[in-house]
Parts: C-alpha cells; sequence; structure tokens
C-alpha cells in the first residue's frame, strides 16, 4: 500500500502526492493552503475561481501550483462542480477548459477521465473527498469530487466504471488516492443524510458512530468500501487520512471555516 505525503517545491508551495502513484511516474498533487497570493480569508493558496476571491489572485495560485508539480497551467481541464455524478471524459479539444475563467469549464459535471498524455485533470475541494485513479495498465486516469451527495452516487465506483467502458480499464489494474478531506472525527450528519446512506449501502452501519440525534460519517471508508464492491483491493487503495476541518492551518475548510474560505486542488495528468 502507497503513502501520502506533504512535501515543498522549489517556488515555495506546499503539496501532497500518493507516493504509489509517483513510483509509476505519474504526475499528480493536491494542494494547500500554504505558498500563494490571496488574502484572508481565502488565505493564501486559493485554486477556486467560483468563492469570491480575486481572480487574477487565482490564476496565479493555479500557476504555482501547476509548476509544482510540473504540469502546463494553461492545459488544465476543470468542472463546474454540482454535487452530482455526472462524469465526462476529456480529449485534447478540452485542453485549458475552466483554467483561468470558471465560466468555461466543463459544466454540471464532478469527475473527470482521459487516456491522453499530458493532458491535466484538476477538481477543486473544501471538506469533501478527492478521490484520483490510476489504470498503468490501460494507461488512463480519473478524478472525482466525492461530498456526502456525490458518495452516496457512488461517483468515485462510477468514475472508474465509465474508464473500464471507455478505455478497457479492469478495477483490479486501479490505483486509487483518496485525499485530505473531512474526517469522521469532525463530520456530523443528520437524519436526512443518513436515510440516504440507509437506501444505498446495505453495510451503512459500519460508516457511521452514533452521537445522540446525529452521526459521524466517515466518507473516506464510504468510499473505499464502493470501490472494492468492483474489484480494487485494498492494497491498490491509499487514503491519506488527513481531515481539513482539523487541520485549517493547513487546508481550507468549508465547514470549520463558515462556508468564506478557499478552494484546495487535486491534480493527475498521464
Amino acid at each position: 500500500m502507497g503513502e501520502f505525503m506533504l512535501k515543498q517545491s522549489v517556488n515555495k508551495v506546499w503539496y501532497g502526492i500518493f507516493t504509489s502513484f509517483a513510483a509509476l511516474g505519474i504526475r499528480h498533487g493536491i494542494s494547500t493552503r500554504l505558498g500563494g497570493h490571496s488574502t484572508a480569508p481565502f488565505l493564501s493558496l486559493n485554486l477556486g475561481l467560483h468563492t469570491g476571491d480575486d481572480a487574477e489572485a487565482v490564476w496565479n495560485n493555479r500557476q504555482l501550483f501547476c509548476q509544482a508539480v510540473g504540469l502546463p497551467p494553461d492545459k488544465v481541464v476543470t468542472a463546474e462542480q454540482i454535487h452530482g455524478n455526472v462524469i465526462g471524459q476529456v480529449t485534447m479539444a478540452d485542453a485549458g477548459r475552466g483554467a483561468k475563467h470558471y465560466h468555461e469549464a466543463i459544466k454540471g459535471t464532478d469527475a473527470l477521465i482521459t487516456n491522453v498524455p499530458g493532458l491535466p485533470l484538476m477538481l477543486f475541494f473544501a471538506d469533501c473527498v478527492p478521490v484520483l485513479i490510476v489504470d498503468p495498465v490501460a494507461k488512463a486516469i480519473g478524478i472525482s469530487h466525492a461530498g456526502w451527495k456525490g458518495t452516496v452516487g457512488k461517483i468515485a465506483q462510477k468514475t472508474v466504471l465509465a474508464m473500464q467502458q471507455q478505455f478497457n480499464t479492469n478495477p483490479a489494474d486501479c490505483l486509487v488516492g483518496i485525499g485530505p478531506s473531512i474526517g469522521p472525527c469532525c463530520y456530523e450528519v443528520d437524519e436526512a443524510v443518513l436515510s440516504k446512506l440507509r437506501a444505498e449501502f446495505p453495510y451503512w452501519e459500519q460508516l457511521v458512530i452514533p452521537r445522540k440525534k446525529r452521526w459521524q460519517l466517515n466518507l473516506w471508508e464510504a468510499n473505499r468500501r464502493q470501490l472494492r464492491e468492483i474489484g480494487i483491493g485494498d492494497t491498490n487503495i491509499t487514503v491519506s487520512s488527513i481531515c481539513t476541518a482539523d487541520n485549517t492551518p493547513i487546508f481550507f475548510s468549508h465547514r470549520a471555516e463558515s462556508g468564506h474560505t478557499g478552494r484546495i486542488g487535486a491534480i493527475i495528468s498521464l
């Protein structure tokens, strides 16, 4: 099983990598909030254009992050992200969509897949779960935005199945990285969310800890279990186990910062 580790680039940007991906030469990274140009409350490496931050500062931050990871910022493909389970297949014709202007991002989409070398996929997060997927055999990648709605909608699982359909991916070959996001220590949900979990996951009781009339939800485990269901082995799944809400000096957290904060980015490219 791989590990998740933070590192600092020569341009002073801090970001995380999955060692299992790095061993394959897959360029990727999950940003922190450290090393950017934005001012409070987006301090400082905010990568989200839809947050109310200065657009030029965000573009400068995206360039810094891409430079740190070693990927071209002008080719990055992003999505609108609406907490759904639509998956977009990306080709070189999409290069640069949403990289600098939010209105150019792929509409109504929360996961991206491609088999095009050198085409970076990037999504944005502030507590929701980044799920990065590599198929080293069929040479394909995917990335999913899995908040509670996406997790219940099994977007991570569906992303792998879309790769199977489009690129002949065998799920058993895939490596998966589950990035920093809100952990079961901090993520309380109510009956409305719990009812959705009950409907979709027979093992829902293994995903929650009761707390009076609320429950602590483990999104990491929910995503890991749905990936196991389609044949991805435990040794191929790396969970960072870093809670964004519990580490706001390093990561943005929508819940811990009352909704007024920036976004980290997760990026991956063949």
